[in-house]
């Protein structure tokens, strides 16, 4: 089945993303082939974005049919040199939930994004926001700027390049024969930093378990587009 066959466009009313950092070596297992780890100081990224989504719908409906759901993606940063030796940097989908069962069949139907259904509970007090899913996902941020005690990166500077999201997702296709790639736009994408006062990740635990928080950051009303997905084949 053709997936990510026609352009897509919504409206983010926010997101977050928290990028989370672990050994290279630890996350080279999750990388589909064709796809290599994008690193840093000797460290591989992770990350789970929350996003407010409304009026999702294929290009040139009006949006009074769009639908309008929650969801978390989970991805892990790649980069892709194609055939002609040009490389992409961005996010190969490792799964997401959603609140909407109709995400989930026509998610799995028409994109690699891998839902599962999940129910949410999001509380916004002042400056904190809180997301929490029936899968045991649990993260508070609050608006201050500061990164992790322990964050691998020195400042806001470094950890905006791992902000996500990236120009391109990627997503195995053709039985690891292939890749498939996604280039999203968008406009009024300005995020600031957020400070994690929490951060429970249980499917990224599970997949690396040394990852850490290193930055998180929150962005508000974004219109967003994906376009038509390019399948490229894999050299033998």
């Amino acid at each position: 089945m053709l997936r990510h066959a026609v352009p897509i466009v919504a409206h983010f009313d926010w997101a977050l993303a928290v990028t989370l950092a672990a050994p290279e070596a630890s996350l080279q297992g999750l990388v589909a082939p064709g796809l290599a780890l994008d690193t840093f100081n000797g460290h591989g990224f992770l990350a789970a974005a929350c996003v407010m989504t409304r009026r999702l719908r294929p290009r040139g409906l009006p949006a009074w049919m769009g639908i309008d759901f929650f969801l978390v993606g989970y991805r892990v940063f790649v980069r892709f040199e194609r055939a002609t030796g040009r490389r992409l940097r961005g996010l190969q989908i490792l799964g997401s939930e959603t609140d909407r069962w109709l995400m989930v069949v026509g998610g799995g139907l028409f994109t690699y994004y891998a839902y599962r259904k999940v129910t949410a509970t999001i509380r916004r007090d002042g400056g904190n926001l809180s997301v929490s899913t029936s899968s045991g996902f649990d993260v508070s941020v609050s608006d201050a700027a500061a990164l992790p005690p322990d964050s691998v990166f020195a400042d806001w500077e470094e950890a905006r390049k791992y902000a996500g999201p990236m120009p391109f997702t990627f997503a195995s296709a053709r039985r690891g024969r292939a890749i498939v790639r996604v280039e999203g736009s968008r406009a009024h994408w300005e995020p600031r930093p957020a400070a994690v006062i929490a951060a429970r990740i249980p499917f990224l635990s599970r997949l690396a378990p040394g990852a850490r928080p290193a930055a998180a950051f929150l962005v508000e009303n974004v219109d967003y587009e994906w376009k038509p997905g390019i399948v490229e084949s894999l050299q033998a």
